[in-house]
């Protein structure tokens, strides 16, 4: 059966980095289709739309996605794709590998994020001049489906469950994410620990290796899952998987990189990392674990790009990765 993927280049080096993890996917023996569509500021700037309706459509239709970055328009784009293919779980791996430079080497995390609301619900207002407010939505339903997902995501992986949260000040809202969170894991049996996420930051830095899995709202997944990449090494090495019920959508956590975009020295290995977890997601566990393996081995020997300390383009990094697949 051939997968439909929809690709989603976006700005920065994002352009740079998809296009390497296509290459990847490309050179296995598995059956994909690739659709490009695109979405960012450069579509903004030629169509007035950031979003397409099209590129909607197409990712919608797809049996998963891999997005690269969007520049000012990320709000615009990144949050309604995810919502297109109901990615309410965000999963962010944050590993240490050998050969790179971390910080904490002994670190092997993953981030399981509720990924459709709390403060990312978009609703802001200015309620008088100079006075704006923002509104922080957390309902039972997408706590409850969260933990379900986190939980059963634990049980495949094996890990300890920390749950990350701030109910000591926001009584109501983490109140109730905590409250559902418990309920499962109580209907479950399953054993987690309950972490302040503030007090959680101070711990990851300096015991990463006690903590496994956590289980976190959507802001504190998103802040905590960058402070653990500069544990292992940077933003280039982190992959996340937007997952829904049927569909679902793969990025890098990194962004469009400004800086250096466009000097073909871009990481591509958080893209290719997505795209392995894309074929895990699809069922190619197989070769999903055989791009893991000659990413791996790439970071161990190198050749690395300039954020790991080496010299070399997204172009030997990608060739070197799809030389190790054999």
């Amino acid at each position: 059966m051939t997968d439909r993927i929809a690709v989603v280049p976006g700005d920065g080096i994002g352009r740079e980095v998809v296009p390497a993890a296509v290459e990847v996917l490309s050179a296995l023996p598995v059956d994909i289709e690739f659709v490009e569509a695109e979405a960012g500021d450069r579509v903004r700037d030629e169509t007035g739309e950031a979003l397409p309706e099209g590129t909607v459509e197409v990712v919608s239709g797809a049996d998963a996605t891999l997005f690269g970055a969007a520049g000012e328009t990320a709000a615009d784009v990144i949050l309604p794709l995810r919502a297109a293919v109901g990615g309410y779980a965000n999963v962010r791996p944050a590993r240490a590998y050998p050969g790179v430079d971390a910080l904490k080497p002994e670190t092997d995390l993953v981030f399981v994020r509720e990924n459709t609301e709390g403060v990312y619900a978009g609703i802001e207002s200015e309620i008088a001049p100079g006075v704006t407010t923002l509104t922080r939505v957390v309902t039972e339903e997408a706590s409850r489906r969260i933990a379900e997902f986190g939980f059963d995501y634990t049980e495949a992986r094996g890990d300890d469950v920390t749950v990350a949260h701030k109910a000591n000040v926001m009584r109501t809202t983490d109140g109730q994410f905590l409250d559902a969170v418990r309920a499962v894991a109580d209907e479950r049996g399953a054993a987690h620990e309950e972490a302040l996420m503030d007090a959680l930051a101070m711990h990851l830095v300096l015991r990463p290796e006690e903590y496994g899995v956590v289980i976190c709202p959507n802001l504190a997944g998103d802040v905590l899952s960058d402070l653990a990449a500069g544990l292992v090494g940077g933003l280039g090495l982190l992959p996340s998987a937007n997952v829904g019920d049927d569909n679902a959508l793969f990025e890098p956590v990194h962004g469009t990189a400004p800086d250096i975009a466009g000097e073909g020295i871009a990481n591509p290995v958080a893209t290719i990392l997505s795209a392995a977890m894309l074929l895990e997601h699809l069922g190619h566990d197989e070769e999903g674990a055989r791009v893991r393996s000659a990413v791996e081995a790439v970071l161990e020997d190198g050749p690395r790009t300039p954020d790991l300390g080496g010299s070399a383009t997204t172009e030997d990094v990608t060739d070197a990765i799809v030389g190790r697949l054999g």
